[in-house]
């Protein structure tokens, strides 16, 4: 009888994918909203079957209770060798470490805490956690984010880290860095949208009450003096565009709906949206085409036509920019009903 009820367990254990573990490294002074992201976020994400797809465990570096920054103490689950387990490392903000916006050191124990992740894991930060990944020298020469307000300072700290404070995330593959407080929702989704496609992501932002995408970027946030009441918006002209995604539509186009010059349009455009309207006719198109690929089995050439490619080959080029794969193997990826489906894509990314 043993040898049956141990293949059976075999079997078992075979059909049941790993989940991807992540590790969130609760440092002193860390609010409590950023910690508990990526737990509600990636809490709510299950298979087919109802299996959770992550595991999140919330650890410190010494695996002793730290002190946030709402006064009350946070009992971690793990100490550092969960970082050296983990798939991913999430490291939220700290309010307790300011010789890093000096660009000093840091503690001892985060030091040797990080140094024990394994080559390959993926590392995000959620708004001034990316000092911490700074200050550990593993933001040298990447293009990174952090709370808008405190870029300048941040610049000054890590002048060999390419800053952008307009953007709520920065995707750099094996390192994702984002901006502050909710920012760190719209990371935590884009990396599900990244691993299990679009759906579930949808389904997560559903269950957190959040909205899946937000159009933008920082810029819509930053303290700007009041604009007169008259002062046109683009968002009707925005709201527009997303309903003729499959036109050739030009920025003049877009100008003359707005009812602006084509030089205010694009200024007022940018400083609501924090990118160019091109940027973001593309983003949209980008967003768009994903959706297709993964509910639809329209042929690529009927898909990059509705998302407003030229061409499937533009759609390819676009998809490879913004993604590192083509449409075909997007598809294959995460339509379910595609009849040879691929491994999730990327590789410190990729669940399991």
């Amino acid at each position: 009888m043993q040898g049956p009820i141990m293949e059976n367990e075999r079997k078992r254990a075979k059909e049941t994918p790993r989940r991807h573990r992540i590790a969130v490294l609760a440092l002193p002074g860390v609010p409590p909203f950023e910690l508990g992201i990526p737990s509600r976020v990636f809490g709510s994400v299950e298979d087919a079957e109802g299996r959770p797809l992550y595991d999140v465990t919330v650890c410190t570096a010494d695996g002793a209770p730290v002190l946030s920054d709402a006064g009350f103490t946070v009992q971690p689950a793990a100490g550092p060798e969960a970082l050296a387990a983990a798939d991913t490392v999430i490291l939220p903000p700290t309010h307790a470490m300011p010789e890093l916006g000096r660009g000093g050191p840091l503690p001892p124990d985060v030091t040797a805490a990080i140094a024990g992740i394994r080559p390959g894991t993926r590392l995000v930060s959620i708004c001034t956690g990316s000092y911490v990944l700074a200050a550990a020298g593993l933001l040298d020469g990447r293009p990174a984010t952090t709370h808008w307000n405190l870029a300048p300072e941040f610049r000054r700290a890590y002048p060999n880290v390419k800053v952008d404070e307009d953007v709520l995330f920065v995707d750099d593959g094996d390192v994702l860095t984002s901006a502050g407080v909710a920012a760190g929702v719209d990371l935590c989704l884009h990396m599900i949208r990244r691993d299990h496609g679009t759906a579930a992501a949808n389904r997560a932002a559903r269950m957190c009450v959040v909205p899946p995408w937000r159009d933008g970027g920082q810029a819509q946030y930053i303290d700007r003096p009041v604009p007169e009441p008259t002062t046109a918006s683009t968002t009707t002209t925005r709201a527009w565009a997303l309903e003729h995604l499959d036109e050739p539509l030009t920025l003049g186009q877009l100008a003359e709906h707005a009812r602006m010059s084509l030089r205010t349009f694009t200024r007022r455009f940018r400083d609501e949206v924090g990118m160019t309207p091109v940027q973001w006719l593309t983003a949209q198109r980008l967003e768009l085409a994903r959706q297709l690929l993964e509910t639809t089995d329209l042929p690529i050439d009927l898909v990059a036509h509705r998302a407003g490619f030229s061409t499937a080959n533009s759609l390819r080029a676009h998809m490879r920019t913004a993604f590192g794969v083509s449409p075909a193997a997007y598809r294959r990826t995460f339509n379910a009903n595609d009849p040879d489906p691929a491994p999730a894509l990327g590789n410190a990314s990729a669940p399991g």
